[in-house]
């Protein structure tokens, strides 16, 4: 019988450099950042969705590119199982990219947020329940070791906001994840400049950052970024 690797030992998901233990430990700040959200409003309510975001969308694409392709190959179902994981990625993409949208007061906001909570949570179980200790079945330590480096290297290099439009799978993800990577990281370094800045120079931060982000909506809607899901995700 399979255990969830949140109930096991460090030592049984093959050390800290596990995939396993890297999975469990972006598991744990979401936890926080989670419950750190809950209560929040206005700016406070945008930091804690900011840090939720870059954590979040650079974790499932390492997990898209790295861990769902080799799930895949070993196991006989791993198409089914990260096809459900996938949908619920898709969720989430397209849940953020509905708050950007929507005012502080809108009736809508709390209802998409409470859903976004819930899908995270949900993927968070789905992975250490059922995902991730299968896996664990069909490679060593030392195997879990090896992916554990290359999705640690794949994160770090990841796109850090959502991309709707994107395919879940390969080679959609990893044509587009170069271009979107860069475009996402210098926002993000312009976004927090602008918060730093006087407010009459805000502005002219504000509209870098737009631009950006139409840039990455332009790399988002090409045909390469959208190859590989079969049925496809987006909606």
């Amino acid at each position: 019988m399979t255990r969830s690797i949140a109930d096991q030992s460090l030592s049984e998901l093959g050390g800290p450099g596990s995939v396993l233990a890297r999975q469990r430990a972006d598991h744990v700040r979401l936890d926080r950042l989670l419950h750190e959200l809950d209560g929040t409003t206005g700016r406070a309510q945008e930091e804690v969705l900011t840090r939720i975001d870059r954590l979040v969308f650079s974790h499932a694409f390492a997990e898209e590119t790295v861990l769902w392709p080799v799930m895949r190959r070993v196991l006989p179902d791993g198409d089914e199982l990260t096809r459900r994981v996938e949908e619920e990625h898709q969720e989430v993409n397209e849940l953020v990219t509905e708050l950007e949208t929507l005012a502080h007061d809108d009736p809508r906001r709390a209802q998409r947020l409470a859903r976004l909570v819930e899908v995270l949570q949900e993927d968070v179980r789905d992975e250490e329940d059922l995902l991730l200790p299968r896996l664990q079945e069909r490679l060593d330590a030392g195997e879990l070791r090896a992916l554990g480096r290359r999705w640690e290297l794949v994160r770090r290099i990841s796109p850090t906001r959502p991309h709707p439009t994107v395919s879940r799978r390969p080679p959609g993800n990893v044509l587009s994840a170069l271009p979107l990577s860069a475009l996402d990281r210098t926002r993000d370094a312009v976004d927090a400049v602008a918060r730093r800045v006087p407010a009459p120079v805000a502005p002219a931060g504000e509209l870098v950052s737009r631009g950006l982000a139409g840039l990455a909506g332009l790399v988002e809607r090409t045909r390469p970024a959208r190859r590989g899901d079969g049925p496809p995700t987006a909606r």
